[in-house]
């Protein structure tokens, strides 16, 4: 169960600057946030005394009134919080820093604001305190930048989407009304600080979204309620209707986090856990202990191409013996059956090669744990019957997938889902899914999340390069968890890619891959591609029996978006080191100042071979014992990457 040690707490005199305005700082002073309450309720922001954020405004309109209009402060206060957080599933830390200075604002008219200033960043939040419900017809969000800055701008096209999208590196005044992004979204003010916007905590609440203005502002969308959908197929269920409101809620509320990571140092975005931090806790009453983050045998990506076998590959009992075989004697805590397990539209009812208890009996004699593939629909329209039968058969969780919404009504269905299976001790994964805002914290057995354009496409398109790969570490992994789904082991050099769908490969080299496995954080991290074609990779199979899903530490040691990324991650008494780069050769330098003084280790570190420009597949292991202080310089192919494991 996770404990929180709190290390210090009081409350401070609020900076009050006259004329409505009130002042509160980050604990090292870099950071200030400044809330002007004259006429409209508005905030600003400036780091290291200059100023990046001008007077945006906040507010909420409901149909009791509109919030942050000719606002009236009642009472303030500042406290200072300086504490840790023991999560119960370690994503980047085991035990997680959480300092910060809170300035609270408390209005006539039923609503407080809190500021909560990090070092790292900043969140501003609305509570409300009506006694009925209430309904938010609109919510005015802004960020008014200081110059015309380029973003990184996930574009979507409609409210509709999965939430898998390149980033485009776009100035603010190119980006006009009609366009808007999923988050999260990085603004790059051109000298080396950087903005990313993203929320926490959201919850009987629409997600938020950007669109431009033609100018320096990035503005709030919010797709409103549903009123009427029209299901298409099994899992496409479009919204073909709005009500004239975001939500109709509880009058008696906090309202999600709008959170703001500021930082002039590009690695200490994928070290961020303020989304953690501001979510959520999970209620100490329920027991997570028996939540078990682990590794993956993934069948779909590989579409069941197993060979070397006496029995036809495909969905059937027997291929899936074979996944559990191969996970069991690889250290591999699950085996996940995706979609073909069940007749389409009917979870009760299994494909004629399957038998879901033979299997999950056959995975539980061997230690592995069985995940199911289900759409959302058919498990929302068969939900008690559904959660029942996998609750009897002794599956470990589930895999919901084709949401693609995040409008309030789907934003609770997300809480139905992790609420029941933790009832049940499920797992859950979230696939075709908008971003993580806490929701792990708030129910730690929801343990990853897509909502990621990740390795799947290489199935049906050019879009994952090691350009897109060295970019989402630092914008949508600081969200939380990322269910890329590494693996490949048929890896191409630029020029050679093709998209296979039932035979695919991936952009870069191997050692790209086996790094991801290190870079990106997912507690339920797949093995994407075929277990026999780990079997005849039998030296990179042995880095990814032992890889963890979870971590103790996080170091990342040189970064910048987009470009590389160079880290070392802890687990136990186990270093792991992991690099990456886009389709630009490099040399780094790994900077052994991690390691304990006084000892010698021992190091294996898989790297690009001597041809990989010319063949991905291409990789050399080599050992050798260093100590703290060395610098071990790591030559990457176009794609490249490197993995280690120092011990």
């Amino acid at each position: 169960m996770k404990r929180i040690i709190t290390l210090a707490f009081f409350l401070i005199i609020p900076f009050y600057l006259g004329a409505g305005q009130y002042e509160v700082e980050s604990p090292s002073k870099k950071l200030r946030v400044t809330i002007n309450t004259d006429g409209r309720l508005t905030y600003s922001v400036s780091y290291e005394n200059e100023m990046i954020i001008n007077p945006s405004e906040i507010s909420l309109m409901l149909d009791k009134g509109i919030l942050g209009k000719n606002p009236s402060v009642k009472n303030n206060s500042v406290k200072y919080v300086n504490r840790e957080l023991k999560p119960v599933v370690r994503q980047k830390y085991a035990v997680i820093k959480d300092e910060f200075n809170e300035l609270r604002l408390d209005f006539e008219n039923n609503f407080t604001l809190f500021v909560r200033v990090y070092d790292e960043g900043f969140g501003y939040r609305i509570s409300t305190s009506f006694e009925d419900s209430i309904t938010v017809k609109e919510e005015i969000f802004e960020a008014n930048f200081a110059n015309d800055f380029n973003v990184y701008f996930p574009q979507e096209e409609s409210f509709m989407s999965h939430s898998e999208r390149l980033y485009k590196y776009l100035p603010l005044s190119e980006i006009d009304e009609k366009s808007f992004c999923s988050l999260p979204a990085l603004v790059d003010l051109n000298n080396s600080i950087k903005v990313a916007i993203t929320e926490a905590d959201l919850y009987d609440y629409a997600g938020l979204y950007l669109r431009g203005a033609n100018s320096t502002v990035l503005k709030g969308l919010f797709p409103y309620y549903p009123a009427e959908t029209e299901m298409k197929s099994d899992r496409d269920v479009y919204v073909t209707k709005r009500k004239d409101y975001i939500a109709r809620t509880n009058g008696t509320r906090n309202f999600p986090w709008r959170v703001f990571v500021v930082t002039d140092n590009d690695g200490a975005l994928i070290e961020n856990t303020m989304v953690y931090k501001l979510a959520e806790p999970h209620d100490p009453h329920i027991d997570f202990s028996w939540v078990k983050p682990g590794k993956v045998a993934w069948d779909w990506w590989n579409a069941n191409n197993i060979y070397k076998v006496d029995f036809r590959a495909g969905i059937n009992t027997a291929t899936y013996k074979y996944y559990i075989d191969f996970a069991s004697q690889h250290g591999i805590e699950y085996v996940i059956l995706d979609e073909g397990w069940y007749k389409l539209g009917n979870l009760l009812e299994e494909s004629p090669d399957i038998n879901v208890k033979e299997i999950v009996d056959y995975a539980k004699e061997k230690n592995v744990g069985i995940i199911l593939w289900v759409i959302w629909k058919t498990l929302d329209d068969q939900f008690e019957e559904a959660m029942t039968l996998f609750e009897k058969l002794g599956v470990k969780g589930i895999k919901v997938d084709f949401m693609q919404r995040d409008d309030a009504w789907m934003v609770n269905y997300y809480y139905k889902v992790a609420r029941e299976a933790a009832k049940r001790k499920l797992l859950v994964d979230f696939h075709g899914a908008y971003k993580p805002t806490g929701l792990y914290r708030t129910y730690p057995n929801v343990l990853t999340s897509e909502g990621v354009l990740g390795l799947e496409h290489n199935k049906w398109s050019e879009d994952v390069t090691p350009e897109h790969n060295t970019t989402i570490p630092f914008i949508r992994m600081l969200a939380g968890p990322m269910d890329y789904t590494p693996g490949a082991m048929n890896n191409a050099v630029k020029g050679n890619f093709r998209d296979i769908f039932t035979q695919p490969m991936s952009q870069g080299t191997r050692c790209h891959q086996l790094a991801m496995y290190i870079i990106y954080e997912s507690p339920l991290q797949m093995l994407a591609d075929s277990p026999t074609n780990y079997l005849r990779e039998k030296e990179s199979l042995e880095f990814l029996s032992i890889v963890p899903a979870v971590w103790d530490d996080t170091k990342v040691l040189d970064a910048k978006v987009g470009d590389y990324v160079v880290m070392a991650r802890r687990s136990g008494n186990k270093w792991f080191v992991g690099a990456m780069t886009d389709w630009n050769a490099r040399t780094l330098k790994l900077e052994l100042s991690f390691l304990d003084e006084n000892r010698n280790y021992e190091i294996t570190i898989y790297r690009d071979g001597i041809n990989a420009d010319r063949n991905g597949n291409d990789y050399k292991i080599v050992r050798s014992t260093v100590k703290k202080g060395e610098v071990i310089e790591i030559n990457l192919a176009p794609g490249g990457g490197c993995a280690a494991v120092i011990e």
